[in-house]
């Protein structure tokens, strides 16, 4: 009885809340918040509809049973019982009715809900587009098996359900001729009426843990509106200086409130983020271990990096600029740049310094999600570990050599960009360039242009007008010493693409005397330049040693104490590294989802351009780039190489040969053949020689065989090098041929031993004096005219150019002597005369010779030097004695058969036919022996030096840059750079549309 009551009660309460009262707006106690209004009024029909508890980021991927069905009443109204009155029919009548109608609409009902349910637990699944390469392909392909649509189609639609259901007016007005059976009063309509509300305000009520945070955040605004207004009330009445201590009261204790519920909001994101976090991490550590065999993709971040790289390389020739999108992060020197880049990377990647300049290079760094927390550079396959200590160490010194060797001699800075990956489970993916810090003066070891270079850098950057400047100030220094905000208000005036981070806020707020400063900081009020957003964070003590969770615990710390935020200066999604990094990935992948597609339509329209070129200017050939062409060059040399093994002996031996006896023959004539030629019996002539030879031999001849040898190997490789092929030659090959053969030659050392084993062999060679047959002396004779007759045509020659022209060049070519030529005409012929007088004349010219030529010339009126006499002399005997060795050499044709008696008894000597063949002899066994050497040892060494050299050659880009020049390289090279950077932005467009 009194439950009926007490339900009765209730349901008048509720028709008092409601609107048939004609009160429009709603009760103080709807204001409240659900389980607010059920602890007020346990029998408040929104008990019926009370949230589910908390989940975890796991328990997002459950089934149906994270939407509770809604269970629907028709009537909520629970009637008395009323002893006095007996009206069994009516009762019984009504008892049919109602049931009746409960169990059409359950069933009716029952459908809606279940077609209702299916696609709220549909709308709420996770996104896992991500994952898709973790189910196996029969599961995608489930939809061409079983037809989804014409089963979400047999379900009936909300049309088909309201037509289904009952008429709830007509339902009324039958009950309404009950109404007084049951109780008096209008009650059940009115509850009828509070049921349907509550039915329509649990439609607006989302579930889950993204509803609770969508009603905290209302609560924030709702504590935050009635914080300004009990403010703005205070403010307005501390003129009056007679305000009431409850209303200051009441201010403090929404402003605890609203840092409560901000902190409340702030730990179950970071509750999400852990736990989603760790999930990620099992789902790729499964993959990596290899539990599914499909090969893993190229995550989206990572596919976006490498177009940054290739446009780092491509020098846009054709105004197609690198428009794409990355985050740029500017600040004056030790501002704590570094120290915000490594918070969102969450490692200490970079070298530190106290008050020095440390970032002296770009530095690009893509942070991706992965497995494992790890970092390595575009150019290197070694992963740093970012989880120990050591790499962490090493990757920082990697780092700073990286940098210092970038930087050219007499420079501070450089622009050359070091690129660097990082991966790691929870990373927001992004790309972001840490810039060299701005400054104000150059001081000493700097280079003079410093400032200027760096101020050039960050403008490069900052000019992409889809590039996201992160503008990190210090907040620990005064606002007026700031650099880097003027120039960031240049750049980006309207401040579209600017977020604004204040560093060091913990020493702000103990060093700056009026904290609103940090305020007007934060809202945009006290710099000229304007931003996206503004954040203030806290990246450490100053500890370079403090590891980044003690970083993030310090930071969380001192915002929950900090007076900043208690007092309302600062918004709780203002301050952390972490709402930074999230803040800025959504900037970055927006900026790039709006820009992308217009850059790649640039890329295709250049590509055209470029293609047209090439068909135009060179129709027939191939479009090879760079690389392409070096390996064609490389095999081209490298098969010239192995035709220099392929040259036959014979070829070598008579090279050889030949350019040995031209390099020696004017020591054998000079130096061995004429001053024995002077002794007066064979006996002295062959002592001398031996002599001579034996000399020779050991200080001379083994080396210059040597060097003749390496000079023939260089020319017959020059000469294979430098053949053109007819046609099929291309002459965009020869600088770099040359190249090579140059490197290759300054590489080749021949073998040092060589000159030791042939010395020995030239020494045996030249000792023997036995010719075995008439064909070798006949050799020997032919071998010693040739010599003869060259040396005599050689002398002749330098006769004339001392005499001048005889008579017969005289008058037919109308060409006279000089004096001097005069004078040793004069000279030449009074020295003939002597020869003629004495024709076994000696050598040299006795004093008393010299005086009587002298005085004879000058009875003829020509006055003449002695040593002019004696120059002359030397030339005027060479050709005599030459003529009269050549007669000789014609009279020993036939001494073959005194030359075996050992010209015993005999007029005729030829012991000069017996030197020449030694000389002969040696030379042949000479040229067999280093062409042995040649072909077995010293061309294979060479072979190997080219090798070696092209592969140096391949590695060092600089060099093909420099040695494989001309307008159909550089074109050839543009557009393959061109092709990949299209082909790879349309890859990532693609995964891009594939993501959303």
């Amino acid at each position: 009885m009194w439950r009926g009551r007490a339900a009765a009660f209730c349901v008048g309460c509720q028709s008092l809340a409601n609107s048939s009262y004609g009160v429009k707006g709603k009760s103080p106690l709807q204001k409240l918040h659900l389980v607010s209004r059920s602890i007020h009024h346990p029998h408040y029909i929104s008990s019926k509809f009370q949230r589910p508890p908390l989940r975890t980021s796991i328990q997002q991927f459950s089934s149906l049973n994270r939407l509770p069905l809604r269970k629907t009443k028709l009537l909520s109204v629970k009637y008395g019982y009323l002893p006095h009155r007996n009206f069994w029919v009516a009762r019984l009548a009504s008892r049919l009715l109602k049931l009746r109608y409960l169990v059409l609409g359950s069933a009716v009902g029952g459908g809606y809900t279940a077609k209702k349910t299916y696609d709220q637990w549909k709308e709420t699944l996770p996104d896992l587009s991500d994952y898709r390469w973790i189910v196996p392909d029969f599961i995608w392909e489930l939809d061409e098996h079983i037809d989804f649509e014409k089963l979400s189609k047999a379900l009936p639609d909300a049309e088909d359900l309201a037509k289904l259901l009952p008429d709830f007016d007509k339902i009324g007005e039958s009950l309404s001729s009950l109404k007084g059976f049951f109780s008096p009063g209008s009650q059940g309509e009115t509850a009828f009426r509070a049921t349907d509300q509550g039915y329509e305000n649990d439609k607006q009520y989302k579930k889950g843990l993204l509803g609770e945070l969508i009603l905290l955040q209302q609560q924030i605004q709702q504590h935050e509106e009635e914080a300004r207004r009990a403010t703005g009330q205070y403010n307005t009445g501390s003129s009056q200086q007679k305000r009431k201590v409850s209303d200051k009261e009441k201010i403090d204790q929404l402003q605890e409130e609203l840092l409560h519920t901000q902190l409340k909001y702030q730990r179950i994101l970071e509750r999400l983020e852990k736990e989603n976090k760790e999930l990620r991490k099992l789902v790729l550590q499964k993959d990596d271990k290899g539990i599914h065999q499909r090969k893993l993709k190229k995550s989206l971040i990572d596919m976006y990096s490498e177009v940054l790289d290739i446009l780092s390389d491509y020098d846009a020739s054709y105004n197609t600029q690198d428009h794409l999108p990355r985050v740029v992060v500017v600040g004056d020197q030790s501002a704590g740049k570094t120290s915000v880049l490594e918070m969102i990377a969450q490692a200490r990647i970079f070298p530190r310094g106290s008050g020095e300049m440390m970032t002296r290079s770009p530095v690009k760094v893509t942070l991706s999600e992965g497995p494992h927390h790890v970092a390595l550079f575009k150019d290197s396959s070694r992963e740093f570990d970012l989880t120990k200590e050591e790499d962490l160490a090493a990757l920082r010194n990697e780092i700073e050599i990286r940098m210092r060797k970038s930087v050219k001699e007499g420079c501070t800075v450089s622009a050359e960009t070091i690129s660097l990956n990082v991966k790691g489970p929870g990373l927001q993916r992004m790309v972001l360039v840490d810039l060299p810090g701005v400054i104000s003066t150059v001081t000493s070891g700097m280079a003079p242009d410093t400032k200027d270079t760096i101020f050039s850098i960050s403008k490069a950057y900052m000019q992409n007008p889809n590039a996201i400047i992160l503008c990190i100030q210090d907040g620990s220094v005064d606002a007026e010493r700031s650099i880097v905000t003027d120039l960031v208000s240049q750049m980006d005036p309207h401040g579209k693409r600017t977020i604004f981070v204040l560093t060091k806020v913990d020493l702000a707020e103990k060093n700056v005397a009026s904290p609103n400063r940090i305020q007007q900081i934060i809202e945009g009020k006290l710099f000229p330049m304007k931003a996206l957003g503004y954040f203030a964070v806290v990246t450490g003590k100053g500890n370079s040693c403090e590891s980044i969770d003690s970083i993030k615990d310090y930071e969380e710390e001192f915002f929950q104490n900090s007076k900043l935020l208690k007092t309302c200066m600062l918004k709780a999604h203002q301050v952390t590294t972490r709402n930074l990094s999230l803040a800025v990935s959504d900037c970055f992948w927006k900026m790039v989802r709006e820009s992308v597609e217009q850059q790649a339509d640039a890329f295709k329209a250049t590509r055209f351009n470029l293609e047209t070129e090439w068909k135009n200017n060179y129709p027939r050939l191939r479009e090879l780039d760079r690389n392409e062409l070096f390996e064609k060059a490389k095999n081209e040399i490298l098969d010239e190489v192995i035709s220099l093994s392929q040259v036959t002996p014979k070829h070598w031996e008579e090279i050889l040969q030949k350019t040995l006896w031209e390099r020696v023959s004017t020591h054998v004539i000079e130096n061995i053949y004429l001053p024995a030629a002077q002794t007066t019996n064979s006996g002295t002539f062959n002592t001398t020689v031996d002599i001579k030879l034996k000399q020779w031999t050991d200080k001379q001849l083994p080396n210059k065989a040597v060097e003749v040898a390496w000079e023939t190997l260089q020319e017959e490789f020059s000469n294979f090098m430098t053949e053109k092929k007819g046609k099929e030659h291309d002459d965009i090959f020869d600088k770099l041929k040359q190249a090579v053969k140059e490197e290759s030659i300054k590489r080749h050392k021949w073998n040092e031993r060589a000159e030791d084993s042939l010395r020995v062999i030239q020494h045996n060679a030249l000792e023997d004096r036995s010719i075995s047959d008439k064909q070798q002396w006949d050799a020997a004779i032919h071998f010693m005219e040739d010599t003869l007759q060259n040396r005599l045509k050689d002398t002749e020659s330098v006769i004339e150019d001392m005499v001048g022209p005889d008579w017969k060049k005289r008058w037919l070519y109308w060409v006279g002597r000089t004096k001097e030529q005069n004078i040793r005409n004069e000279t030449k012929n009074e020295l003939e005369k002597m020869i003629k007088c004495n024709e076994d004349h000696a050598a040299y010219l006795a004093n008393d010779e010299v005086t009587t030529v002298r005085k004879n010339l000058e009875a003829k009126g020509v006055a003449v030097d002695p040593c002019l006499i004696k120059d002359t002399w030397h030339q005027v005997y060479r050709r005599h004695f030459l003529r009269t060795a050549l007669s000789h050499c014609n009279l020993c044709r036939r001494g073959f058969y005194y030359y075996q008696r050992h010209f015993v008894d005999s007029e005729l000597e030829c012991n000069d036919v017996v030197l020449f063949w030694r000389i002969q002899r040696m030379l042949a066994i000479t040229a067999n022996t280093l062409r042995q050497q040649l072909t077995n040892t010293e061309v294979r060494r060479l072979e190997k030096n080219v090798k070696e050299v092209l592969e140096d050659f391949a590695e060092a880009g600089d060099k093909k840059v420099k040695l494989l020049t001309g307008k159909r390289v550089q074109l050839a090279e543009d557009l393959k750079k061109v092709r990949e950077i299209q082909e790879k932005l349309e890859a990532f467009i693609e995964a891009l549309h594939q993501e959303k």
